[in-house]
């Protein structure tokens, strides 16, 4: 019988749990266009409202994770949402314990999902006043600036380039890149040992933007990356499709969040984080476009709440098992 690739796939994700399985099955299939999850919507926001906040340089950049103070006034782009009546939130549904589907309910659900829910409640009144759509790590800028989404919730890193593009609530988890590799690997840690190496990244990712910093030698990119050609096996869409080419053998190791990652060893036991630790410190916020400022002084009052006991009853829940040992969310740093 002839051993096809979609043969051997399977035979990769055989004895997956479920939640596992279907994320990896999301991940094969994921599209580059935005996807509307929970309700149908238009691409381009009604009533999106204006804003005065000046980009912050990148060139004069020390301390990216400084946002705007907190603030529970209701300005214009506020005021849009409150007369949609929806949040609409740019979201992850691959990632597991993060914002992924689940496959008994077909809820989404993670620690970034009940953020989500936090912020259409101070908002709106209800946890449930939200529109859902799942975008890939490459479009989460895209989306905010061409009113796709209001907000996006989907373990972004907040660093000096991206506050160029969009504006970040302060942090609300610290993570660092790691390598992910098979349990037998040679692979030590972002190292020398990745010479040689086929090494998978997500488009638009500090991952990526780390190994063209410094690739120890690994293959890392397409040979035809942002070209309509582009094979997508080294540079992916979406995060997830990279657990998807190790399993499949496609590439020797992923470089990604260590928080994203460590759900990923969860999901598939044949694999595991090298180097002990992570070689980076990075920190997730809430994006939004520039100018919204209102938005982000009222994430960030939403934030203040939060760190007082929602964000470690939603630790416990969805991330302690996998990532343990953290003792709370970083503290929130502002800017004048």
């Amino acid at each position: 019988m002839t051993d096809t690739r979609a043969d051997r796939t399977k035979l990769r994700f055989r004895g997956w749990g479920g939640v596992a399985g279907m994320a990896a099955a999301c991940a094969v299939t994921a599209a580059v266009t935005l996807l509307p999850l929970s309700h149908s919507g238009e691409s381009q926001l009604s009533g999106q409202g204006t804003g005065t906040a000046t980009p912050v340089k990148a060139d004069t950049c020390t301390t990216p994770e400084a946002s705007l103070r907190p603030s529970a006034a209701d300005g214009p782009n506020i005021a849009a949402i409150r007369d949609r009546g929806k949040l609409v939130v740019g979201v992850d549904q691959n990632s597991y314990r993060w914002g992924y589907r689940n496959p008994a309910s077909g809820a989404l659900e993670g620690f970034d999902i009940d953020l989500a829910h936090a912020i259409a409640e101070d908002i709106l009144g209800s946890r449930d006043a939200v529109i859902f759509r799942a975008i890939p790590t490459n479009q989460r800028i895209p989306a905010l600036n061409n009113g796709t989404v209001d907000i996006v919730v989907r373990t972004m890193t907040i660093n000096c380039a991206r506050i160029k593009q969009v504006a970040f609530s302060t942090a609300y988890f610290q993570a660092g890149q790691q390598v992910l590799a098979s349990k037998g690997s040679a692979i030590t840690g972002f190292d020398e040992s990745l010479k040689g190496k086929r090494v998978c990244s997500a488009e638009g990712s500090t991952a990526y933007e780390a190994l063209e910093k410094n690739s120890f030698g690994a293959v890392f990119k397409d040979p035809h990356d942002e070209q309509p050609t582009d094979e997508d096996v080294l540079t992916v869409p979406n995060q997830l499709d990279c657990l998807v080419r190790l399993q499949e053998g496609l590439v020797d190791a992923v470089v990604t969040d260590n928080a994203l990652a460590a759900g990923q060893a969860a999901q598939d036991p044949a694999v595991e984080l090298k180097g002990g630790k992570p070689f980076t410190t990075e920190y997730y916020g809430v994006a939004t476009k520039l100018g919204k400022d209102d938005v982000v002084r009222r994430v960030n009052r939403v934030l203040d709440n939060y760190r007082r006991g929602p964000w470690t009853d939603a630790y416990n829940k969805w991330l302690a098992a996998d990532l343990p040992g953290i003792a709370g969310p970083p503290a929130p740093k502002y800017r004048g």
